[in-house]
């Protein structure tokens, strides 16, 4: 059985977009994990950070994790923090493989332009300083869980297309599952 590919890495990396293309060029479906929660809650991420909490929010995620393990195999983007709440990765593990799109912190801020307004983790503060801050705590999770590793900068979204597709390829080849490939 296919197993649920998981994109993960820090905010502005492209999990989303990426995902969106690999999906469709796989033949998977494809889930934004902050889409799904956010329809649940009828609000924003934005909103359910600043009305209900990083708690309530952790918790819709961890149960959406553990919904997505009896639904068929799919394109999986959650949030940035997704990684560092260990309910939810444990729910999936068994029945993923986790792609680590790494970028550097000023590149995914970059990334993220004028669309930082939205994350609630960058309302208050440096968003230099808060984006360093989020790497430097899950860069071990990444890097920990991660099946394999795709370097993101100063690639095309194309060209990361094509390298997220030939990692997942070649994660499904593989053997020995604790095996971690560079692309």
């Amino acid at each position: 059985m296919t197993p649920h590919i998981i994109l993960v890495g820090l905010p502005g990396v492209g999990k989303t977009t990426v995902g969106r293309h690999v999906a469709k060029e796989l033949g998977l479906a494809f889930s934004d994990f902050d889409d799904e929660i956010s329809e649940k809650f009828g609000k924003s991420v934005a909103k359910i950070f600043a009305e209900d909490g990083e708690a309530a929010f952790r918790k819709a995620e961890a149960e959406l994790s553990l919904g997505w393990v009896s639904r068929g195999p799919a394109v999986l983007a959650p949030g940035g923090g997704w990684i560092a709440n260990r309910e939810a990765v444990a729910h999936l593990r068994p029945s993923c493989r986790i792609i680590y799109l790494r970028v550097s912190p000023t590149e995914a801020l970059r990334r993220m332009g004028r669309g930082i307004n939205r994350r609630p983790l960058f309302a208050s503060g440096d968003p230099v300083d808060i984006m360093q801050r989020l790497y430097e705590t899950r860069r071990a999770y990444y890097e920990a869980d991660a099946d394999a590793v795709v370097e993101t900068e100063g690639l095309t979204r194309d060209v990361l297309v094509g390298r997220v597709a030939g990692a997942v390829s070649a994660i499904l080849d593989l053997k020995h599952e604790s095996h971690e490939r560079r692309i």
